[in-house]
């Protein structure tokens, strides 16, 4: 099956966030899009939707968008999600077959119950409650120092101005937990100083 790997045209969050409404399980926007939720306002242009889901509730997600199609996604390369394909990567792209184009990204998030568990070092954990934030229109998003965690490991343009945009907004206990996070991760991380400041 030939597809377009550019061919992103991403929802809003709120569109996902409806058709999720009522799912019983601790799913959440990550990426640029849960820093601006964080914030409140759009700062920048996003080209894509990220959402974390506990890794055995994909289906549950899947479930809600039958309309769709689901691709793992790694190493630069698109796979039909399959349950081979699902446990060799984290990352499933949604494509809508009608349009040719990918509306929305799910990272399958490892967990332990309802204690979340970073996947770049398995020490790191959260209960849930600590991880999802919402909006004051229920709109669940990763909380910003956990983004920013993700977005350390090969910093591009956009991380670089979410950095921007939040870091005025970060209390000085998310600074310390990402500090530290980032101590364990990635040790000497050029982020580490403007945290301090």
């Amino acid at each position: 099956m030939d597809v377009e790997l550019e061919a992103w045209d991403a929802w809003h969050p709120r569109f996902v966030a409806d058709r999720l409404t009522g799912l019983e399980l601790p799913w959440c926007v990550a990426g640029g899009w849960a820093i601006d939720l964080f914030l409140g306002a759009e700062t920048r242009v996003h080209d894509d939707l990220e959402i974390a889901v506990p890794a055995d509730r994909f289906e549950d997600i899947a479930a809600r968008f039958p309309d769709h199609e689901f691709f793992a996604v790694g190493a630069g390369t698109v796979t039909p999600a399959n349950p081979e394909s699902l446990l060799a990567t984290h990352q499933t792209w949604a494509r809508e077959p009608a349009t040719g184009k990918w509306r929305f990204d799910v990272f399958r998030e490892p967990h332990d119950g309802v204690v979340w568990v970073c996947r770049r070092d398995p020490a790191i954990r959260l209960p849930y409650t600590e991880v999802i934030a919402h909006t004051p229109d229920a709109v669940p998003y990763l909380v910003p120092e956990i983004v920013l965690l993700f977005k350390a490991k090969g910093p591009r343009p956009k991380d670089e101005a979410d950095l921007r945009a939040v870091l005025p907004h970060l209390s000085a206990s998310r600074r310390d937990w990402l500090i530290n996070a980032l101590d364990r991760v990635h040790p000497g991380h050029p982020w580490q100083p403007l945290l301090r400041t």
